[in-house]
């Protein structure tokens, strides 16, 4: 179980991560955009870890509140989850 949640966790977070870097090069062209809050969801569905590491390598999203706070929030709420699912 916990072998599939590593390998979960590295899945999502480097997703989330690249989802931004293609965001940012998007908004840089004017191409089609990724929505907000596919974002959001991936950093909700564990994602928030390789999404803040995005924010800040691609610099994307660093003016958004939603993001600023939203993001290391759901990091947090996402490492007690784990915390108690599965080290307590």
């Amino acid at each position: 179980m916990i072998e599939w949640l590593i390998y979960y966790e590295l899945i999502i977070n480097l997703l989330a991560f690249v989802l931004c870097g293609i965001d940012k090069y998007q908004a840089k062209r004017g191409l089609w955009r990724i929505p907000e809050w596919r974002l959001i969801h991936m950093a909700l569905f564990g994602g928030g870890v390789g999404a803040l590491f995005g924010m800040y390598v691609w610099r994307h999203k660093t003016q958004h509140k939603l993001f600023v706070i939203g993001v290391p929030l759901l990091v947090i709420l996402h490492f007690v989850f784990l915390y108690y699912a599965f080290l307590r």
